[in-house]
């Protein structure tokens, strides 16, 4: 599903986004914006936690700089989701992979720093 990936831009089905985003299911939300820049707060992934995934996968961005925070990461576990949270190009690989083996997977994307 997403076709590339370098720092600020990822392609999804051929569309290119510029600005951080998520994918639940088949919808991509672009423009996503967080409570605070570098962190994930539950607050944003409210859409998240309330749908049927296994797992959400987060790309922290290129570096890895953006965090899940605790309360996040206990909302997810709360509801049965797998949080995995790597720097974004491996965050890529890894959503393409569980969604190609069937896994009901969620991702949420910071594009930069």
């Amino acid at each position: 599903m997403i076709e590339s990936y370098h720092f600020g831009a990822m392609t999804v089905r051929g569309e290119v986004h510029r600005s951080d985003l998520k994918i639940i299911g088949d919808k991509v939300i672009g423009n996503w914006w967080r409570i605070e820049g570098h962190a994930v707060h539950e607050a944003d992934i409210v859409d998240v936690l309330g749908a049927s995934v296994e797992i959400l996968v987060v790309g922290s961005g290129e570096p890895g700089r953006m965090e899940v925070t605790r309360a996040a990461a206990q909302a997810l576990e709360r509801r049965g989701i797998e949080l995995v949270a790597l720097p974004t190009r491996q965050a890529v690989g890894v959503f393409n992979s569980l969604r190609s083996q069937g896994k009901r997977v969620a991702g949420a994307f910071h594009l930069t720093c």
